[in-house]
């Protein structure tokens, strides 16, 4: 069998490249006059669902119970402190003494204490930075194979609570499962339907979790 020469070999490329290039203009006319499914779009997630970071140097972050707070003023090393916010929601800082601290966000705590040292610092420059969250727990109960709390150490929904509590069990009711969530003068009670969601793509309704949520597998 004779060796193909180099200039064989580019012609032969050159003819496949050609009858490629035929090949998708011949599809795309398809395409255009309705012979092939219209291409899938892509929507970009709603705002509501992007997910945040819980921590940090986030302003908008609610201080609660058991989060560990690094507090420090600049230039003032005697004046920089680690905390853990106590069950009553407050924490004791030099100074200022006993201070609520929970139910706030990191910029309102962080302008209410400034406000209390300008008696003794003047124009203090404090930080408030959330250095370890332990408030952000949810509970999921009922007939799931491990019940129990769940640290929001992230933004989780209704479906990652459950596939962390190891998935619901063979008894459980997969239409009707409830998230109970507390607010200032109430308690809301949001249905979940875990056939619909996971089986008829109501991916709507897979909300996200927020800090003290209850879930109740039936």
């Amino acid at each position: 069998m004779k060796q193909e020469t180099s200039r064989q070999r580019t012609g032969r490329i050159h003819i496949l490249i050609t009858g490629m290039a035929l090949y998708l203009l011949m599809t795309a006319g398809c395409a255009h006059q309705g012979g092939a499914a219209p291409p899938v779009a892509t929507v970009a997630a709603p705002a509501a669902m992007i997910v945040r970071p819980l921590a940090g140097e986030v302003a908008d972050y609610v201080v609660g119970a058991g989060d560990l707070l690094e507090i420090s003023v600049w230039k003032d090393p005697a004046l920089t402190r680690q905390m853990v916010v106590l069950p009553d929601g407050t924490i004791s800082f030099p100074l200022i003494g006993q201070f609520s601290a929970a139910g706030s966000t990191v910029a309102q705590l962080k302008a209410a204490m400034e406000k209390k040292l300008v008696r003794y610092i003047p124009e203090p420059d404090l930080s408030v930075i959330v250095q370890q969250v332990n408030s952000q727990v949810v509970y999921v109960i009922g007939k799931v194979n491990r019940p129990g709390h769940l640290p929001l150490n992230r933004r989780i929904d209704v479906l990652q609570a459950l596939a962390m509590a190891g998935g619901l069990n063979v008894f459980a009711n997969r239409e009707d499962i409830r998230i109970f969530r507390k607010t200032a003068d109430r308690t809301m009670v949001i249905p979940f339907n875990y056939q619909a969601v996971t089986e008829e793509n109501r991916v709507a309704e897979n909300i996200w979790l927020e800090r003290g949520d209850v879930i109740v597998v039936k």
